[in-house]
């Protein structure tokens, strides 16, 4: 009698502790399960741009892709050496910033604009009816003021961008960029002391 009330009494004790496992077991498993949904709710904010960053960064992809375009139209159409070779570096210089910005971008989930905006695609169908000197002049002074927007946009976004690596990267193109507006101001003029020379003073009219 006494050995089967101690059977019993062993029976309902493993009975007992394994209920006590499966308990434990289950509720390891909810919190795994619950951290697990944390860390990917905390990767997926991480991957997330401010609203302003975002914006710097499809507008420094469009300025960049414009950059590029004209560029090229510059290396077919200028009259001047010197705005070819700038034209030329714009390509150059352009394309290696947009591809690290494709980059960061493909890294934070944002997707970026493949075609001209219209204002962009208005100028270079503009530009492109455009031959010698005349081309020279509207093309240097377009990247003079384009130059002069984006300086001041790459600087602002190297000092307050939330996100680091978009910081590193306006940092990092602000000097190239600058110089780009040192060197298109130094070929600018060229051009429009010639056109001062053919536009008539304010208030007076040409005279043949």
């Amino acid at each position: 009698m006494q050995g089967f009330i101690r059977n019993t009494m062993l029976a309902a004790a493993v009975a007992g502790l394994m209920s006590v496992g499966a308990a434990a077991q289950s509720s390891a498993t909810g919190s795994s399960s619950t951290q697990d949904s944390s860390k990917a709710a905390s990767s997926a904010g991480s991957s997330q741009l401010s609203a302003a960053d975002q914006k710097f960064v499809k507008k420094a992809a469009q300025g960049g892709m414009a950059e590029v375009e004209l560029g090229k139209l510059a290396t077919q159409k200028a009259s001047s050496d010197d705005v070819k070779k700038f034209g030329q570096r714009m390509v150059d210089d352009h394309t290696k910033a947009n591809d690290q910005l494709k980059q960061i971008a493909g890294n934070k989930g944002i997707s970026l604009p493949t075609d001209l905006d219209a204002k962009d695609q208005a100028l270079k169908d503009r530009l492109s009816k455009l031959e010698g000197e005349q081309f020279d002049r509207a093309y240097m002074k377009n990247m003079v003021r384009d130059h002069t927007k984006d300086v001041s946009e790459f600087r602002k976004e190297s000092t307050s961008a939330k996100d680091s690596d978009l910081k590193n990267f306006a940092s990092q193109t602000l000097p190239t960029l600058e110089d780009h507006l040192k060197e298109a101001k130094n070929i600018a003029p060229k051009g429009d002391k010639q056109a001062m020379k053919e536009k008539p003073a304010a208030g007076q009219t040409s005279q043949q």
